[in-house]
């Protein structure tokens, strides 16, 4: 912020400097006679004056990038070519004391100064991009200047360096001149109307500050013409105020980047395109022109042949040049458009994939929930056989019955919750709560299954992130398969343990079962271990299943320390030991 106020200070001081500079003109041009003092006073004034409009738009450049760098360059170089003509112009005035020789070879520098004018306007900054390809476009910018150099050469120089004739030589390079400041006056109104905020207001600014100079220095023509005109007089104050408006212009302005959601259309392209086009092929016409004008001596008709030769040679290798760009890039596209398409239909059969899975998830949804009915009444009978007086081999077999109702039902809230499962927010969590809520809640299996489930907590474990819903879903079914598999092979014991290794918090379950090392692959619940390694995948943790060397099972889960909470003591209680009790 102090940045800013220093900036706008300076910006307000340099202001008023220039406009003092304008005022000790018009103060000179009304009070001093027409003298060397006037006229090195006005030349040294307007110098300053351009010098401070080309330095103004620097920093712009230096904060640019891109296509916007390009811009402000282009604006100060042309700037920079109107100072080098004002310090020519002075050099004869004021320091070689004599007038400026008509006609004058530097002519050529206030021509030229406009068009890097031209290009910077060309280049659009206030548009996001255009679509057509930046390179081809630059290359059409280059004819055109070429051309606009070519133009000068052609109609202006010979009548300078070929055959001597002042009058013609004013009056075709003042007829050029006015020609190019009508087109530059032209496309600052287009830029003016198209633009908007902050762009809007530099284009008009800078398009009253063009229109004023190009009235002014009409009327200082006009005034020279007619031997009237003497540096320092009223006539340079309108060309110093319009000096003054651009050194204001680069020193208040601010136009940002353009938003990137709206689009340029390629009509500004392809309208660049065609002047570029129509540029190369007037040079035919121009040829024609300089062989049949017989009002002009021979030896100009033939510089300006040998030149429109020579220009036709290099616009020519520019546009064969333009036209391999533009192959390449139409090649470029088309490449780029095949493989969007491709990516278009992978998308479209995923969609279609997606929608399928949704509709499954639905299917599976609503079978799961008309299960559930039924499962609940075989649970409750099986339980109620149980509890009858029934031979060793009927006991067995409710036991069983019962074993496998309880599987089905786990299978179904799997299948319920790898359905309808909704994220929620995540919370830090004690993997310890956890695992003491999940071993109470298949305390009925277990129990039931007559397996002694002994839980090993570690007082210190680190919290780990997560949703607490989903993380005890995955460690209730760990538990229930584990107690399946015990049922399956024969086992009595399992073992729940937590600790912590390399940064994260581990819950083992082990089984003491018999079991082969794909026991786990042959008996394992499928759906229930799917749901909990997507789980676990969510959490960035992983589930590992390893043999125990005396046969057994040990199923691990790594889930990652939270990084916003320090480890510190459970609220859980110690060492919880769970015994099933044998039923009578």
């Amino acid at each position: 912020m102090l940045a800013g106020t220093v900036l706008a200070t300076r910006a307000k001081l340099w202001s008023i400097g220039i406009v003092g500079c304008l005022a000790a003109l018009v103060v000179a041009a009304l009070a001093l006679p027409q003298s060397f003092r006037l006229t090195a006073f006005s030349d040294i004034i307007q110098c300053l004056l351009l010098l401070s409009g080309t330095v103004c738009f620097l920093p712009h450049a230096l904060r640019s990038e891109g296509r916007m760098r390009l811009f402000w360059v282009m604006m100060a170089l042309g700037i920079a070519f109107w100072l080098a003509y004002q310090l020519l112009w002075t050099y004869f005035e004021v320091f070689l004391r004599r007038d400026v020789p008509d006609p004058f070879g530097g002519d050529i520098v206030l021509f030229l100064h406009i068009v890097p004018l031209i290009a910077a306007l060309t280049l659009r900054p206030h548009v996001p991009r255009d679509e057509y390809a930046a390179r081809v476009g630059r290359l059409d910018f280059a004819l055109l200047i070429v051309w606009w150099v070519y133009l000068y050469v052609l109609i202006v120089m010979p009548w300078q360096y070929a055959v001597t004739d002042q009058p013609t030589y004013s009056r075709n390079l003042n007829a050029v001149y006015l020609a190019e400041k009508l087109v530059f006056l032209v496309a600052l109104a287009s830029c003016w109307i198209n633009s908007k905020g902050a762009w809007r207001i530099f284009y008009a600014n800078f398009f009253g500050a063009s229109l004023l100079y190009s009235v002014s220095s009409y009327v200082a023509n006009w005034a020279i013409v007619r031997n009237v005109y003497y540096s320092g007089s009223l006539y340079d104050i309108p060309l110093a105020a319009s000096m003054v408006w651009i050194t204001l212009i680069g020193l208040w302005s601010r136009p940002a980047k353009p938003q990137s959601e709206k689009t340029a259309s390629t009509a500004y392209g392809v309208w660049v395109a065609r002047a570029s086009m129509i540029a190369a092929f007037s040079l035919p016409l121009f040829a024609a022109w300089a062989l049949s004008d017989s009002r002009v001596p021979v030896r100009i008709r033939m510089v300006r042949l040998i030149l429109t030769l020579a220009v036709a040679v290099v616009m020519g290798g520019m546009v064969f040049v333009r036209q391999r760009l533009l192959d390449s890039e139409l090649v470029r596209l088309l490449k780029h458009s095949r493989q969007s398409i491709e990516n278009l239909k992978l998308l479209q059969s995923q969609i279609v994939q997606s929608e399928k899975l949704a509709s499954i998830g639905q299917l599976v949804g609503g079978a799961a929930h008309e299960l559930n009915n039924p499962i609940t009444a075989m649970l409750g009978y099986s339980d109620l056989l149980l509890s009858t007086e029934l031979a060793p081999e009927q006991h067995a077999l409710a036991t069983k019955i019962g074993q496998q109702v309880r599987r089905t039902k786990s299978l179904v809230a799997s299948l319920l919750s790898f359905a309808k499962r909704a994220p929620s927010a995540w919370t830090p969590l004690n993997l310890n709560t956890l695992v003491s809520t999940a071993v109470k809640l298949c305390e009925p299996q277990y129990q039931a299954l007559r397996v002694e489930v002994r839980v090993e907590l570690e007082d210190d474990l680190p919290k780990v992130s997560g949703d607490s819903n989903g993380l005890l879903q995955a460690c209730s079914q760990i538990l229930s398969n584990a107690l399946h598999r015990l049922s399956e092979r024969g086992g009595r014991t399992l073992i729940v343990s937590t600790h912590h290794h390399a940064g994260a918090a581990v819950l083992q379950v082990s089984e003491d079962s018999p079991a082969t090392p794909d026991s786990a692959a042959e008996t394992g619940d499928s759906i229930g271990l799917s749901a909990c390694q997507g789980i676990v995948q969510e959490h960035r943790g992983r589930i590992l299943c390893e043999p125990r060397d005396d046969g057994g099972m040990v199923v691990r889960v790594e889930l990652p320390a939270c990084d916003s909470a320090a480890p510190g003591p459970t609220a859980s209680p110690g060492p919880l030991r769970a015994q099933s009790q044998p039923s009578a």
